[in-house]
């Protein structure tokens, strides 16, 4: 228990966009096939995980079937499991069926001296995001009754810009909201996002901010239109929280890009 509580190992995977019926494809690709590769390479890579984090859109077209495949795959790691809703995600179909003992759509952990605080950045509807007034209280609150907890903050949508102007078009539209709660307590050491299928570490009023790469297509950096990238593979993040509060990090991929990826229109 006391190496749990001084250093915490998590493991990100996002944007799965998997499909409700099995080996169906989408611009090509199986991408349950490349899920269930990245989180093999996952747990072929790391002896141990104390908490998986699914940054959202689990799934391309949301159905029971969709989800309770990928609970059934997260619960043979054995492992805990907390899941974000995404702008292609039903929020409510992942409250009924991700709630079991090891797999949850849970808003706040708090492990050993780390606070973790899960946010629902979807608008029903759209592509873009935006934190309600409900969650920016929530996350308030939060961080009011825990200022001695190092806090990292978990959402689908991004926060900061990434360069690529029409993906950008997309991020929590009211983050200078976010940021205005998060700029009151200094206890924030970083948030991580989904969405953007591609890396991202920047820092932002001394957050360090993380996006990771999807386990199926990748989008390409600094890009003016919508573009994929055949070039990068799926991969994931790996995060290492320490007692004193520092944060390493690493992305790991899968040996190869795509194969038959179509490079067409998403429609995103």
């Amino acid at each position: 228990m006391k190496e749990l509580l001084s250093k915490l190992s998590i493991l990100q995977i996002t944007d799965l966009h998997i499909l409700p019926c099995l080996n169906e494809t989408f611009l090509g690709i199986n991408t349950e096939d490349y899920f269930l590769a990245v989180l093999k390479l996952a747990l072929a890579e790391n002896s141990h995980f104390d908490l998986i984090i699914i940054t959202g859109d689990l799934a391309q077209n949301p159905s029971q079937e969709s989800y309770q495949r990928i609970l059934k795959h997260i619960e043979a790691t054995h492992t805990p499991c907390i899941c974000l809703p995404g702008n292609h995600d039903d929020a409510q179909l992942m409250q009924q069926i991700f709630n079991t003992s090891l797999v949850s759509c849970r808003k706040q952990v708090l492990l050993g001296n780390w606070q973790l605080i899960f946010l629902n950045s979807q608008i029903k509807g759209a592509s873009g995001g935006r934190l309600s007034n409900e969650e920016l209280c929530f996350l308030d609150d939060c961080l009011s009754k825990h200022p001695n907890h190092h806090t990292l903050i978990a959402v689908h949508h991004h926060c900061l810009e990434t360069k690529s102007a029409w993906m950008d078009t997309m991020m929590i539209e009211n983050n200078l909201e976010l940021w205005a709660v998060i700029g009151k307590y200094p206890n924030v050491k970083i948030i991580i996002n989904g969405h953007i299928h591609q890396l991202m570490d920047s820092e932002h009023q001394g957050v360090r901010v993380l996006g990771a790469p999807s386990t199926c297509f990748q989008f390409k950096p600094d890009s003016s239109f919508f573009s994929l990238d055949d070039i990068a593979a799926p991969g994931y993040r790996k995060i290492i929280l320490s007692l004193d509060g520092r944060i390493q990090t690493f992305i790991s991929r899968l040996p190869e890009p795509l194969k038959d990826l179509q490079i067409d229109s998403l429609g995103y």
